[in-house]
């Protein structure tokens, strides 16, 4: 069966250059759960999950596409492959623009 989300989940993790192992380090999720959800085998993946994921300062830029397929370059929402580092800096200044 195939699990989108945890597709993504191993799309962030790969972009940011990490293993499953630092990746646990991070969030908390363990590494065989994290193989679960990334292989498909485990589709019900939580709301807690996703805050583990969501809610960490390196994974945040993530949120909207991980939730909804979105992005918005301007605020700091991508999704991986606007991020092939994966390291770089999640905060954007704006050059001569006026936000709001």
């Amino acid at each position: 069966m195939s699990n989108p989300i945890g597709k993504k989940i191993r799309e962030i993790r790969e972009a940011e250059g990490m293993s499953r192992s630092e990746f646990e380090s991070l969030t908390g999720i363990p590494e065989g759960t994290q193989k679960l959800y990334e292989t498909g085998r485990r589709t019900n993946i939580g709301s807690e999950t996703l805050t583990k994921i969501t809610r960490h300062e390196r994974f945040k830029k993530y949120t909207m596409w991980l939730m909804n397929d979105d992005t918005d370059e301007v605020s700091g929402q991508i999704a991986p492959a606007l991020s092939p580092s994966g390291q770089e800096s999640t905060s954007f200044r704006l050059k001569g623009k006026a936000a709001g």
